[in-house]
C-alpha cells in the first residue's frame, strides 16, 4: 500500500508538472479565462528598427482586452536559419506573428505543430467580418483542403508598386545633364556623377552613382530593369517568377535578364554601382542614401519613397522617374513591378501552436488584434503618440514626434508596420501622413508602366494554394535554383562571364528543379483561372 501511495503521489506530481511545462503552449494563471490572465507565449518577426513590444500602447491594451499576458520573443534577423531549427523540435509558442512567418511550405512539411483554425473561427467575429467584407483574405488563408492555418493581413492603403526609381536632379542640374531615358542614357549620366563631383563638395570621388539593396529580385533591387523589356514583375518577383500573356515563366532564364546582367556588369566595371552592394546590410544602405548633412552620397536608386530613402533634408533633391528604354530604338511596351497584392494583403501573418492549452484566450487575442481600429495602430502606432482620434470617428495618422525623423522611420520604429497581424475596413476613415501622400504622388511617374493586363500577365501568386507534395517539391527546387542563381548573379555583376557562361547556367537551372517548378506553377495558375 505504502509503495501504491507512493507511485500515485509521483505521477500526480509529473502530471502537475507536465501540465506547466511550457512546450511553446504557455503558462496561465486560470486557463478558463474567468477573472484571471492568462499567460501566453508568441514570436514575432519584425523590422530591425521596431521598439521593443512592451513599449507599444496599443499591444498592452489589446492583451488586457482579451485577458492575456504573452511573453514575446523579438526576431530581427536570421528567422530563416532559426526557424529550422526551433520548427523541428516541435517546442514553439502559442502564437506566430510575421509576414509568412510559417511559410505553405513549412505547415506541409510539419503537419500535426499547427492549428486549423477553421472551426474556431466563430470566437472570431473581427476575422470573420475580414473574410465576408473582402472574400479574398478567405481564399488566402484557406489550404486547398479547407483548413486554415495561418491568417492574413489586408492594409488598404498601398499604390500598385512598391518600389520607385530615383535619380538626384540636383546632381543633372549642377553638371548641365538631362534625366536620361534609355540605359545608355543612364551610363553617360552616372559616368558623369563619377567622375565631376556632382554633389559640388570638392570631393569628386566620395559619390556613389548607383546603389541598391544587393540581391537580384525584391523591392528596390535592379530586377524592375526587365520592364524596360516588357517584363512584368509580381511582388517584387524575388524569385523571378512572372506571367506573359497567360504563361508562367521565370526570368532567371529569361534572354532578357542576360541582357540586364550584363548592362549591370557594364556599370560594375566602370567603377559606378557602389562596391559594397553584395556585402552591405539594409540598414548599411539607408543609411549611404541619406548621405551626411545636406551633402548627398547616392545618384541613382530605387526605394519606397523619397524621405525614407534619403531622409527629409535630402528627400527635395530626388526625382521619381519613369521606367528607362534598354535602347533608344526600343518600341515594345515599358512595365514595372506590380505589387498590389502583396502590398496590401500578407499570407500566414498569423499562426497557431497546435499544442496551445489556452487555445480559448489565443481566440481571444485573435479578436481583438482583428478590429479595425486596433489594425490602423499596429500598421502607424498607438492612439494619442501616433494617430489622433478626431473625436467624430474619423482619425489621422500624426507626424512623427521627432521632427527630424522622416515618417516612414517612425512607423517602423514605432509599431508592427507591415509585418504585424490585422484587419483594417475599406470604411474607416484615417487621413494618412506625408509620406502615404508622398508614395502616391511619386507613383505618377509610373503610372503608364502600370497599366498592366492583370489578368495575362500578373501571377497571382499569394492565391495559388498547393498540395502538400507540390509544396515540398518546390520549396526543395526553390532553395537549389535560388543559390545558384544569387551566386552567379553576383560573380557576372562583379566579374563578368554571363556570355560565357549562359548556356550551361540555364541547362543547370532546369537540373535544379526550375523547369519543373514552372510546370507546377502553370498547373495552378490555370486552375485559379479557370475558378474565377
Amino acid at each position: 500500500m505504502v509503495w501504491l501511495l507512493t507511485v500515485l503521489v509521483f505521477t500526480t506530481v509529473m502530471a502537475g508538472c507536465s501540465n506547466s511545462g511550457n512546450q511553446g503552449s504557455g503558462e496561465t494563471e486560470g486557463s478558463d479565462g474567468a477573472g484571471k490572465t492568462v499567460k501566453l507565449t508568441g514570436l514575432i518577426t519584425k523590422h530591425p528598427l521596431t521598439k521593443p513590444l512592451a513599449e507599444m500602447e496599443w499591444l498592452q491594451q489589446v492583451e488586457e482586452a482579451a485577458g492575456v499576458d504573452i511573453e514575446w520573443q523579438e526576431i530581427t534577423a536570421d528567422w530563416d536559419q532559426k526557424k529550422g531549427t526551433m520548427l523541428a523540435s516541435g517546442d514553439i509558442p502559442d502564437i506566430f506573428i510575421g509576414p509568412n512567418v510559417v511559410t505553405d511550405a513549412d505547415l506541409a512539411q510539419f503537419q500535426g505543430l499547427f492549428l486549423d483554425l477553421s472551426e474556431l473561427l466563430e470566437q472570431a467575429p473581427n476575422v470573420q467580418a475580414m473574410f465576408e467584407a473582402k472574400p479574398e483574405t478567405k481564399t488566402i488563408a484557406t489550404q486547398p483542403d479547407g483548413k486554415i492555418y495561418g491568417l492574413p493581413k489586408y492594409q488598404r492603403y498601398w499604390p500598385s508598386t512598391g518600389t520607385r526609381q530615383f535619380i538626384n536632379h540636383e546632381w543633372l542640374a549642377n553638371l548641365g545633364l538631362e534625366m536620361p531615358t534609355t540605359w545608355d542614357e543612364l551610363y553617360e549620366v552616372l559616368v558623369a556623377f563619377k567622375n565631376e563631383d556632382a554633389n559640388g563638395n570638392g570631393n569628386p570621388g566620395d559619390e556613389i552613382p548607383m546603389d541598391w539593396p544587393g540581391g537580384i529580385g525584391g523591392y528596390f533591387n535592379p530586377a524592375v530593369l526587365l520592364g524596360s523589356m516588357g517584363i512584368t514583375l509580381t511582388d517584387g518577383s524575388g524569385q523571378g517568377y512572372f506571367v506573359e500573356d497567360g504563361v508562367v515563366k521565370n526570368y532567371l532564364t529569361d534572354e532578357r535578364y542576360k541582357t540586364m546582367v550584363s548592362f549591370l556588369h557594364k556599370l560594375y566595371k566602370a567603377g559606378l554601382v557602389n562596391k559594397e552592394v553584395f556585402t552591405h546590410d539594409y540598414t548599411k544602405f539607408q543609411s549611404t542614401a541619406r548621405g551626411e548633412g545636406d551633402v548627398a552620397k547616392v545618384g541613382f536608386t530605387w526605394g519606397w519613397v523619397a524621405s525614407d530613402r534619403f531622409g527629409e533634408q535630402l528627400a527635395p533633391q530626388y526625382t521619381s522617374m519613369s521606367p528607362l528604354k534598354v535602347t533608344d530604338d526600343y518600341t515594345g511596351a515599358l512595365s514595372w513591378s506590380y505589387d498590389y497584392n502583396s502590398l496590401n494583403y500578407g499570407v500566414n501573418h498569423l499562426v497557431v501552436s497546435a499544442r496551445s492549452k489556452n487555445k480559448e484566450a489565443v481566440m481571444r487575442f485573435i479578436n481583438e488584434l482583428y478590429k479595425p481600429e486596433v489594425g490602423m495602430q499596429v500598421l502607424f502606432g498607438s492612439l494619442g503618440t501616433n494617430i489622433k482620434d478626431n473625436g467624430d470617428g474619423t482619425y489621422a495618422v500624426l507626424p512623427p514626434a521627432d521632427p527630424k525623423m522622416d515618417p516612414g522611420t517612425w512607423k517602423w520604429t514605432s509599431t508592427m508596420a507591415d509585418n504585424g497581424a490585422f484587419y483594417i475596413s475599406d470604411n474607416l476613415e484615417l487621413t494618412l501622413g506625408k509620406d502615404m501622400q508622398e508614395v502616391l504622388g511619386q507613383s505618377e511617374a509610373l503610372a503608364e508602366a502600370l497599366q498592366i493586363d492583370v489578368e495575362q500577365d500578373v501571377l497571382p501568386s499569394m492565391f495559388m494554394k498547393y498540395s502538400t507534395a507540390d509544396n515540398n517539391t518546390m520549396s526543395l527546387n526553390t532553395t537549389n535554383v535560388m543559390n545558384l542563381a544569387e551566386t552567379k548573379f553576383a560573380k557576372w555583376v562583379t566579374e563578368g562571364g554571363v556570355e560565357a557562361e549562359w548556356d550551361a547556367y540555364v541547362k543547370e537551372s532546369e537540373r535544379a528543379g526550375l523547369a519543373k517548378n514552372i510546370e507546377i506553377m502553370q498547373k495552378y495558375y490555370d486552375a485559379y483561372k479557370a475558378g474565377n
